[in-house]
């Protein structure tokens, strides 16, 4: 993997490297860039309270007047995760990755050119929300006075959301044995010949 800082993403779409095209691929039935955004901020908020009730169910013992001491060391460890999330995106990657801002959207994002299987894919959706998200959360819900990084977690599970539409995406329009591959904005799907 060879990452490339391509800085502030102006909008468009063309823009973006674009790998070989393959003939017969199926686009994902998924919405279009700024719809896109909006469901997965409007998941992103829903997650976040979903998970505040284990939350808040197992730190409610520890609460204090220094809550607000937690709270803006979760912030600032979710910034400071912020490109890390990108990054870990990108190890799952074998050729070049490109890393966007879209400051304008609250985005930052990697775009490979490469082709990979529905698992693969879905793994490199999930990691960094595994990494980030899960594991301080769970590591939280098993210690419970560690508060930072269950609010942490919190956010980090939140902020995925993204990640998880695309996984949707995938394992409910991906037939067995096909192959994903993202062209500008969309992603696509194709059956290899042969199979």
């Amino acid at each position: 993997m060879k990452l490339h800082y391509k800085g502030k993403f102006d909008g468009n779409e063309a823009s973006l490297p674009c790998g070989e095209h393959r003939e017969g691929a199926v686009q994902f039935r998924e919405p279009e860039p700024k719809k896109f955004t909006l469901i997965a901020n409007g998941g992103a908020i829903l997650l976040a309270f979903v998970l505040l009730v284990p939350f808040l169910w197992r730190a409610l013992p520890y609460f204090s007047q220094t809550m607000m001491y937690h709270l803006w060391g979760a912030c600032l460890l979710f910034f400071a995760t912020l490109l890390p999330h990108e990054v870990l995106h990108a190890l799952c990657f074998r050729g070049d990755v490109y890393l966007y801002t879209w400051l304008k959207r609250g985005a930052l994002f990697v775009v490979g050119t490469e082709e990979m299987s529905k698992g693969r894919f879905v793994f490199m959706s999930l990691l960094p929300n595994l990494v980030f998200g899960v594991l301080p959360f769970v590591l939280f819900m098993i210690f419970p006075k560690a508060i930072v990084l269950g609010l942490f977690g919190v956010m980090a599970l939140s902020a995925g959301f993204g990640d998880y539409i695309n996984v949707f995406h995938a394992l409910t329009q991906m037939p067995k044995g096909a192959r994903t591959y993202l062209y500008g904005f969309h992603s696509y799907w194709y059956l290899p010949k042969g199979e």
